[in-house]
């Protein structure tokens, strides 16, 4: 294959896309800030900015790393390894409040 088909094959992505994408990034970082702003405070704090967090990564990873446009297969590489970590951290976080309350009944006076 020589290096003026591998061009051919190259796809282009109207700029339009990134422009709106450069736009939703800048209101879900507004709506972070906005969190901040208003000083929301504890867990509906911290689930907010992580949810902002969490959407701005996935738009940049879908749009500007191209992985929308990838195979089912690379895309199920990249994305289940964290959702399979985030899972066990969920579950050892119950686990350490279950230890935690266990050792206060036990050790306490």
């Amino acid at each position: 294959m020589s290096q003026s088909e591998d061009h051919e094959e190259h796809q282009q992505h109207p700029l339009k896309l990134y422009f709106a994408c450069w736009i939703l990034l800048f209101v879900l970082s507004a709506g972070s800030y906005f969190v901040d702003y208003v000083q929301l405070q504890g867990l509906l704090r911290w689930s907010l900015i992580l949810i902002f967090m969490m959407l701005k990564a996935g738009l940049i990873v879908a749009v500007f790393m191209h992985m929308a446009w990838e195979r089912l297969a690379l895309s199920y590489a990249v994305v289940l390894p964290p959702i399979a970590i985030l899972m066990f951290m969920v579950i050892m976080m119950f686990e350490s409040d279950y230890t935690a309350l266990t050792r206060m009944e036990e050790f306490s006076p």
